[in-house]
């Protein structure tokens, strides 16, 4: 048998990575919630279906060794009553064209991340979302030659029954475009991870227009200024907002409900339970004159600039009225017949930012109680779930009103997401949740892992590989599973590929070890310059442990809005290789700024991680891997360096300096440039497929104009704004894309030098209304313009990352000071 390009794995380091090995299971949690599996056990697709499902995954992932798997789907019984998959050599291999590896699993997904497994520790092959470098397949051997694995064979089993996926913002950040053709890469992608309850919100608005027109009499004009537009949909069904950037046509209604059936039915094929949505509350303005008895309230302002009811203060129907339980009965009887079928799980978040009016535990307690009945009158089965953010940052849910939320639905019937686990884990204050089975989480790029799908490295990696495990088995622990709830995804993989295993790991992962395979793994080879960037990496910007939101306000990509009298500067530097001692720009309380760009490393070590990648390049230049993580690390270490010539530029201000004003904010003009260019060199980076698959879901031209305008305001400045002042939620869905920073954030920030020049040269203070005025302008402008960007690299990432770490980077004096 030919030798593998990538040699196998021994078990003695399996072990050490806490990949094989018999479970210690179930907790308080699982137990719980066992009623629930076994009807989702008894109501799981046929195994048959399941493998047919597999195989399509098997056959699109690597055609090429379509024969040399066998999948098989085997009971719970077989894995020692847990949920495993086993990796064996197939009994009756002998000839190429017969199967090689064969992998059971109890459910479909189980088998694909047998699969994965295999591929990754016998192969060590990588895969990730196409935008971050995509398949790293060029290490698995040939059809034929493939490792063996062990004649006793692997079994991996879950230490909890749950893999959990996305945020109910993911549905607007990053699928708002999607067709099936992304989708069903997204689902292949979450069954090889070991995704088995994902979050499934597509297509809910043409439920509820069934539900609201033909059984509570509201108009399609009422429904028009009901939902929000193509890029909104998250926020209305929060209730943070209505008729924003709408009305939804009814070809989006159709067509989105039409891939909702689609999506469900794969992840149905593939043995998911999908989680639908619940009523929460959330009712159209209407309804409230056709029920003028209900008890409906208006909800305060949510980052509106001028309360302009047209999109402001939504409605809110109260729990205990008795027409929120016929509303959730209606819902959920709705989806059934149009779906066919159910999980049971249900996400409903009514008091995410939305608090309640009243604090008495009683009365929460209705609350909550109502909120459920409402789903269970539709479906007896049903189960509640709940994300727990609104417990990391309400200072209302005090101990006795959050006991009154969790204690109002019966045990096993309310599952809690533990949204910010990896830096505030709420099971350990509040007693396991007082009782309620929990789900460990990460929440990705900005820990939720990630605010908004904003591009920053980032990320809490040894919070991750400990984390979980300690939950599970902490003392009376409720925890049923874990999972991914990233506001935005398409970003730092690594963070995505090791919290993806935790679903199976037994023990606490040795990140050092797993990392030094994760980089060979991902480039298709081990290199050791690579490697030794990667453990940089992995103690710097993957290390974050200060406990702060990383929601990116680098200057570049969220601009100050300040006066520059306002900001003032601590006198801390960094050492070249010590603790992040950078200074930091001091806004005045005045400002009502309080976003500061967020810094947790040393910015030197990550160029020296930087050097360490442009020195392995000559080996790996052809990895699209690698490509994607040199323009990443470019761009990371870039926009550190234009923080700090944002603070020359002001300081210069501050002491007169018009020479030094002119010379440091044309530095950082240009680098805006050149990085424009760098991002230009991968796909991942890149506007233009943002816009276009837009436009591409819109049916005729006027319907291109609105969705277009809909993608622009959301990474730009929305929700409104008036003529001299920004939206409060300006830059909130920033992103690090080529043309935005050419055409946007460029042109933004020599406005606001253009009036810091102008303030020094006629000697008066700075004309903030006016810069503020052309901002707002240059960015309605941006947002109703249509010009085309391109949707294909172009550019060599390696050259020019190597070309801007020369000029910008090489001398520390320019950088680390």
């Amino acid at each position: 048998m030919a030798r593998p390009p990538f040699p196998a794995i021994p078990l003695a380091l399996l072990l050490v990575l806490g990949i094989v090995g018999s479970a210690r299971s179930s907790t308080a949690g699982v137990g719980y919630m066992s009623r629930l599996l076994e009807i989702q056990d008894r109501e799981r697709a046929p195994a048959a279906v399941q493998l047919a499902a597999a195989r399509g995954v098997l056959r699109r992932l690597l055609p090429s060794h379509d024969s040399s798997f066998e999948f098989r789907i085997i009971s719970k019984d077989e894995c020692g009553g847990e949920i495993c998959f086993m990796i064996t050599g197939h009994p009756s291999f002998s000839r190429r064209g017969t199967p090689e590896i064969l992998i059971s699993g109890v459910t479909g997904v189980e088998v694909l991340a047998g699969l994965h497994w295999y591929l990754k520790y016998w192969c060590g092959s990588h895969i990730s979302w196409d935008k971050t470098g995509g398949l790293q397949m060029h290490s698995i051997p040939k059809s034929g030659s493939l490792p063996r694995v062990q004649d006793a064979g692997i079994v991996v089993q879950r230490p909890s029954p749950w893999s959990y996926y996305q945020n109910a913002v993911t549905s607007s950040y990053s699928f708002a475009w999607w067709d099936w053709r992304r989708w069903e890469k997204e689902i292949d992608w979450m069954a090889l991870q070991g995704v088995n309850l994902p979050l499934a919100f597509t297509g809910q608005e043409a439920i509820w227009q069934k539900v609201f027109q033909q059984k509570f009499n509201i108009s399609t004009s009422d429904l028009d200024d009901f939902f929000g537009g193509p890029a909104f949909l998250a926020w209305s069904r929060m209730g943070n907002l209505h008729g924003w950037g709408g009305p939804l046509p009814q070809s989006w209604l159709d067509q989105q409900l039409h891939l909702q059936k689609k999506i469900l039915r794969r992840m149905y094929e593939l043995g998911m339970t999908p989680v639908l949505p619940a009523f929460s509350g959330n009712v159209p303005a209407a309804l409230k004159d056709i029920f003028p008895s209900a008890k409906i309230t208006r909800l305060g302002n949510w980052f509106s600039v001028e309360s302009n009811p047209r999109w402001c203060c939504t409605y809110l129907l109260d729990a205990t009225d008795p027409l929120f339980v016929e509303i959730g009965r209606a819902f959920i009887e709705q989806q059934l017949r149009e779906y066919g079928r159910t999980g049971h799980i249900y996400n409903c978040d009514t008091f995410d930012e939305n608090t309640p009016p009243v604090d008495e535990p009683a009365y929460i307690s209705s609350l909550g109680a109502a909120i459920f009945e409402g789903m269970q009158s539709g479906d007896a089965d049903a189960v509640w779930l709940m994300q727990g953010w609104l417990f990391s940052y309400d200072p209302f849910w005090r101990p006795p009103q959050m006991k009154a939320l969790l204690h109002s639905v019966p045990l096993g019937k309310l599952v809690v997401l533990d949204l910010f686990a990896e830096v505030k884990p709420i099971w350990i204050t509040s007693e396991q949740f007082y009782g309620v089975p929990y789900i460990w989480k990460v929440a990705f790029l900005c820990m939720l892992h990630n605010f908004a799908g904003n591009i920053e490295m980032y990320g809490v990696l040894d919070a991750v590989a400990s984390g979980p495990i300690e939950a599970r088995m902490s003392e009376n622990s409720t925890m049923v599973g874990v999972g991914m709830s990233m506001e935005g995804i398409e970003q730092n993989p690594v963070v995505y590929d090791l919290m993806s295993e935790m679903a199976f790991q037994q023990r606490k992962v040795d990140v050092k070890t797993w990392i030094d395979l994760y980089s060979a793994r991902r480039y298709g080879k081990s290199v050791s310059s690579i490697k030794e960037a990667w453990n940089i990496l992995y103690h710097t910007i993957y290390n974050c442990t200060d406990g702060l939101y990383d929601k990116n306000r680098d200057v570049i990509v969220a601009f100050p809005d300040a006066d520059p009298s306002s900001i003032s500067f601590s006198q801390l530097r960094y050492h070249r290789y010590g603790k992040p001692l950078l200074r930091r720009a001091v806004l005045n309380e005045k400002t009502g700024l309080t976003d500061q760009p967020h810094l947790w490393y040393s910015t030197s070590e990550v160029v020296r991680a930087l050097e360490l990648f442009l020195a392995g390049g000559d080996q790996l230049q052809s990895s699209d891997t690698y490509r994607y993580d040199l323009v990443d690390l470019t761009r990371q270490a870039l926009a550190k360096s234009a923080n700090e010539l944002f603070l020359k530029v002001i300081e210069d201000y501050h002491q007169e300096d018009a020479y030094g004003v002119a010379s440091h904010s044309q530095k950082f003009l240009n680098l805006v440039e050149d990085m424009d260019t760098l991002l230009a060199c991968h796909g991942g980076f890149l506007l233009g497929p943002w816009l276009e698959s837009a436009k591409q879901l819109a049916q005729g031209k006027e319907l291109q104009r609105q969705f277009e305008w809909n993608a622009r305001t959301q990474i730009t400045m929305w929700f409104d704004n008036s003529a001299e002042e920004a939206s409060l939620l300006r830059d909130y869905g920033n992103k690090y894309w080529s043309g935005l920073l050419r055409d946007y954030y460029g042109p933004r920030a020599a406005l606001y030098f253009k009036f810091l020049k102008k303030s020094l040269e006629e000697g008066h203070d700075f004309q903030l209304k006016e810069w503020r005025r052309e901002w707002v302008k240059l960015t309605n402008d941006w947002q109703n313009s249509k010009n085309l960007y391109p949707t294909e690299s172009v550019g060599h990432a390696f050259h020019i990352s190597q070309l801007l770490y020369d000029k910008y980077l090489r001398d520390p004096d320019t950088y680390d000071q």
